[in-house]
Parts: structure tokens; C-alpha cells; sequence
């Protein structure tokens, strides 16, 4: 007999039928047990009259892996309304070793240390299984809505031979001999790759050797990067990371509907227009010194509070950003800039806040050779290392930006954890490498 899984049960009442997964929960009253079983989509309940099963039952721990079969009757009380009774039990593997905590517990109540030591476990619970559903699902719309405005999702390295963002905050490796380093991003190959296709998108893990500790940072995560040609200049980057975003948030109730239920999720609005302000304006709206070279945690959540009661909007772009903060690639202001702020060179470069939290990097960038050496002598850079990456731009590359877009992120401001690493599968931090 083929097995089901528990969601689809209640298309079988008075067929017998076999579902299989974990023992989420056993309820033993005095003459009947109530098993309960968890596949990867949800529970069912069989009902154990059966004195020699229910004995075999009590001997059986929770997580211990099953396969049930029984006739399905309907009751309202029981999960998805319905029931297996006069069931046989088979199980699949050896008894299970109970873990530090309860999964079957409506909440986690181990110490998030605790859940990432024993992740393989923690995971199985719906509330921590539900981020990793979400993400699933915003990468879907990720890649449905580009596929849908003409992209190609490409593959980048992972291994390159120098920083992408012009910094010490890399991972070197030994790359046969020869020094190398896990990539920052993919940003030189996605441009290079502009050349080539024009539209580009990738789905793939990023390192940063930043040694912070806090609840918004991760040695490797997943970034959504785009890359496109033929713009005019930041702000068409801007409408289409709106596009993007709109397109991601809508694939979620088809794909993760129930999760986001559960869990009581209120998804956002992405306004037709998200609001803008410039960096100096920012700075005065958040009560920072106009000579702040970049927005701290706090100026950003005051921003995304001014958003919220000014434009009801849960997403807000910073444009304007200082030349001293952003990579080299980066193209200079074209647009006017608002007075009142300190003489400095600004950028066409943005960051975008969602529940005041930056979200997404992008921007226009550079695209003419020279423009580079003279970038990057003004930082007082070698152009060596970038000689590969440089070359593209000397045969003829269109006007172009960008932006890339944090997934682990979004997730933990989607539903409102307070900790990224609650909704990353296995993360990596400064003080974790395992499991």
C-alpha cells in the first residue's frame, strides 16, 4: 500500500491507508492510547485500543520513526478532522534517543544555543520548519518573477583571488599553494556576466569574515543578487527591486500559506511607489549628526518608524549614500542633492529598510574602464588584482546596476525573530562551525 501524506487524509474517509513519520505524541488514557504521528507536512492521530500495541507503544519514545496503517473516520477533534482507527503499527528504525526538548511542545522552550547545538532535531518543529518553507517560497517568487522579466539565473565562483567589496573582511583559504578567498559576493561575475546576457540573477551563499556577534549577522548566508543592463541610472534599479520584492512577497500564500497562517503572519504591503529619502535627509530624520558617515541599527529602526507613521509603508529607500561608505564600483551622484548636509561625495547607491532593518544593498555602478583606475587611485588601490574583472569594462559594457538582498534576513523581519539565526537552518557565526 503506497503511503500519504497526513494533509491529504481527509480525502479518504473509510479507505484504509498507511502513513508514515515520527512519533510526534503519545496521550495514553486508561484504555486507549492516542498516537500521534508527524510527517513533513503535518499530523495525524490513530486511535490504539489494542492492549499488546498499546504496550509496544509505551516502550516507544517520541521521534521514534513509524508507519501506520488504519482506516480513516472523520472527527472533528482530531488533527485535519479525521482519524485512523484499528490501526498496526510498524517502525522503521531503531527507538529513538529523546532529545534535550520537547517537540512536541506548542513552543521551543530550549535557549536558542541549545536548539542550534541539536539543529537536526529543533528544526523538526513547526516553528522553526516554517522559516525554512518561507524561504523556500520567497526564492521561488524570486526566480518565478525574474524568469518572468527575462533574466538568467547563473552560477558564479565561490572561491576567487581577491576581495569583491575592497576590504580585509575575507575568508583566505589555501588554494592549491596559492592564496585565495571564499567570495563576499558575487558582484564581479553577475556585472562581467551583464556583458554577456544583460539580465542576471543568483541564488547562492555569501561569507563575510566580520567578527560581529549580533542578531542580524552571519558568517555565510544566502543572498538574492541582480544585475541588469541598459539603465539610466539608480532609480531603475530601484523600480525594479519594487517589481522583485512585490513578486516574492505575492508567491508566499500559494506556497507557504499554511505555515504563514500558523504562525499568524502579516505579510506587507509593497506600496506601488516605495518612499525614498536621501542620506542627508535620513540623517536629520533619525537624529543623527549630519557628518554620520552611515546609518547605525538605531537610525535605521527610527527611519523604518518614520515610514511606518509618515507613509504606512513597512519598506523604505535610503539613496545618496556617501562615496567613503560604498565600494569602488560604485557611480557617483547624478542627482541633485539635498542642501543642508556636509560637502561630500555621494553616490547613485541605495539601501533599502524594511521594518528598520537594511534589507538590500544596490545601485548603479561604474561602467567605463577608466572611471575605474580612477576609482580606485583615488582609494589608493592597486588595479592588479582586479585585472580580470577590470578587462570587461575596456570591451564595451552597458550602463548598468544592481542590488542584492539578504534571504535570512527578510525572513527573521517576516515574522518578527528577534534572532537571524532562528531562522537559519545550520547558521554560521563568529563562534559557530557546527553542526
Amino acid at each position: 500500500m503506497s503511503r500519504l501524506g497526513t494533509t491529504s487524509l481527509p480525502e479518504h474517509v473509510g479507505a484504509t491507508v498507511t502513513v508514515a513519520g515520527w512519533v510526534h505524541r503519545r496521550r495514553q488514557l486508561k484504555s486507549v492510547t492516542f498516537l500521534i504521528v508527524r510527517d513533513g507536512v503535518g499530523l495525524a492521530q490513530a486511535v490504539v485500543t489494542d492492549a499488546d500495541l498499546r504496550a509496544r507503544l509505551a516502550e516507544l519514545p517520541e521521534e521514534s520513526v513509524v508507519e501506520v496503517t488504519g482506516r480513516v473516520v472523520a472527527n472533528p477533534a482530531a488533527p485535519a478532522g479525521v482519524e485512523l482507527v484499528e490501526p498496526t503499527v510498524r517502525p522503521l528504525g531503531d527507538p529513538a534517543v529523546p532529545p534535550p526538548f520537547d517537540v512536541y511542545r506548542p513552543e521551543l522552550t530550549a535557549a536558542l544555543p541549545t536548539q542550534l547545538d541539536h539543529a537536526a532535531v529543533a528544526l523538526r518543529h513547526p516553528t522553526r520548519s516554517a522559516a525554512l518553507r518561507i524561504s523556500a517560497a520567497l526564492v521561488a517568487g524570486f526566480r518565478s518573477t525574474l524568469d518572468g522579466l527575462g533574466f538568467v539565473e547563473v552560477h558564479t565562483p565561490k572561491i576567487v583571488a581577491s576581495a569583491t567589496e575592497s576590504g580585509a573582511n575575507v575568508f583566505a583559504i589555501d588554494y592549491f599553494g596559492r592564496p585565495g578567498y571564499l567570495a563576499q559576493s558575487p558582484q564581479f561575475y553577475k556585472q562581467m556576466l551583464v556583458g554577456v546576457l544583460e539580465r542576471v540573477y543568483e541564488v547562492g551563499p555569501v561569507f563575510r569574515a566580520e567578527p560581529h556577534d549580533t542578531t542580524r549577522h552571519l558568517a555565510q548566508y544566502t543572498s538574492l543578487d541582480v544585475e541588469f543592463g541598459f539603465v539610466t541610472d539608480h532609480r531603475d534599479v530601484m523600480r525594479m527591486l519594487r517589481t522583485t520584492l512585490a513578486g516574492m512577497l505575492g508567491h508566499l500564500p500559494d506556497r507557504a500559506g499554511a505555515v504563514l497562517a500558523t504562525l499568524g503572519v502579516e505579510l506587507p504591503v509593497v506600496p506601488s511607489e516605495i518612499p525614498a529619502v536621501h542620506f542627508t535627509e535620513a540623517l536629520w530624520i533619525a537624529g543623527a549628526p549630519p557628518d554620520e558617515p552611515d546609518l547605525a541599527p538605531v537610525h535605521e529602526r527610527a527611519l523604518g518608524e518614520w515610514a511606518r507613521t509618515e507613509h504606512g509603508s513597512d519598506f523604505l529607500f535610503v539613496t545618496g549614500y556617501p562615496m567613503a561608505k560604498r565600494p569602488f564600483y560604485t557611480h557617483p551622484a547624478t542627482t541633485e542633492v539635498p542642501s543642508g548636509g556636509p560637502t561630500r561625495a555621494y553616490t547613485n547607491g541605495f539601501d533599502l529598510l524594511f521594518r528598520g532593518v537594511e534589507l538590500v544593498t544596490g545601485g548603479q555602478r561604474l561602467h567605463r574602464h577608466q572611471d575605474y583606475l580612477t576609482a580606485l587611485a583615488a582609494r589608493g588601490e592597486d588595479p592588479t588584482p582586479y585585472a580580470s574583472y577590470l578587462d570587461a569594462f575596456r570591451h564595451g559594457m552597458p550602463p548598468h546596476g544592481g542590488f542584492a538582498l539578504g534571504l535570512e534576513r527578510m525572513v527573521a523581519r517576516l515574522l518578527g525573530a528577534g534572532n537571524v539565526r532562528e531562522v537559519t537552518a545550520f547558521p554560521r557565526d563568529l563562534h559557530r562551525l557546527t553542526p
